[in-house]
């Protein structure tokens, strides 16, 4: 993973059901929109995935769906 900070621009770049799913993420459809640009308010490292919680939005959404802008 690059190396993320809160504070930085990322777009989303779409998620599958799988991605959602693992470790009880909020599913983005109908939230976020496929390659809109959000800011990093908090990020959660866990051993096996990392979670973005964004400027705005409400949820916790799986880190492999977004590339750093």
């Amino acid at each position: 993973m690059k190396n993320f900070k809160v504070g930085d621009k990322v777009k989303y770049t779409g998620c599958s059901i799988e991605q959602v799913k693992w470790g009880g993420n909020t599913n983005p459809e109908g939230i976020l929109v496929e390659g809109d640009v959000y800011y990093l308010e908090k990020i959660e490292i866990h051993s096996w995935h990392t979670k973005f919680y964004l400027r705005g939005i409400q949820g916790k959404f799986n880190s492999v769906c977004f590339e750093k802008v």
